[in-house]
């Protein structure tokens, strides 16, 4: 049987020609398979973890002490997706007057393939389910190019599960009143006044 190459062709979201290994700020959203709620609830505008939630924070945690050229900055467990901000530090080691290699670079790809197979292993471990896909297959990717979007970015991270109600990853998903909104933005970013 041959492929319709229309409906089963998959489009990259990579930016095309860019070099994933190269510093910067990234931010990343990786969704479970099936968009199944599996690592907790949101609960008063919280983010309550079950034990696969505290797996899934933990190998993000952990990235760093595999991967040398890079830091965490804002993460955020949800119920059926993270989102977190990858930084691929621009570290060269100086010999004299030339740099010194400081090993292999890793890129995006490969880091969010490890954080992937490695919270899939210990989850599927935890619930004897050897083999089980957990996340689905890509991920959404954002390269970070100013100090500004990286604050933005930030501030979403930090309150996406006050959203949750109104997030798309949500299977229960609704819009809200302009109520509803006003009272969020006066809990969670300190708004006092009508918008």
């Amino acid at each position: 049987m041959r492929l319709d190459s229309e409906r089963h062709h998959r489009r990259s979201l990579r930016l095309k020609g860019y070099d994933y290994s190269r510093h910067g700020a990234y931010f990343v959203t990786i969704c479970t398979k099936n968009r199944e709620c599996l690592f907790g609830e949101i609960a008063n505008g919280s983010m309550w973890m079950n034990p696969f939630g505290d797996i899934v924070r933990a190998c993000w945690d952990d990235l760093p002490c595999h991967y040398q050229h890079m830091e965490l900055d804002a993460f955020v467990v949800m119920p059926n997706h993270i989102h977190g901000i990858i930084v691929l530090a621009d570290t060269v080691v100086r010999a004299g007057l030339k740099p010194a290699p400081t090993g292999k670079r890793h890129g995006l790809p490969e880091i969010i393939r490890a954080f992937k197979t490695f919270s899939s292993r210990r989850i599927n471990d935890l619930h004897n389910a050897s083999g089980t896909r957990l996340w689905q297959r890509g991920y959404y990717e954002h390269i970070i190019r100013n100090e500004n979007s990286l604050n933005n970015i930030r501030n979403y991270i930090q309150f996406n599960p006050a959203i949750w109600q109104w997030d798309r990853e949500n299977p229960e998903e609704r819009q809200p009143s302009c109520d509803e909104i006003d009272r969020v933005l006066a809990k969670h970013y300190g708004f006092t006044e009508e918008l």
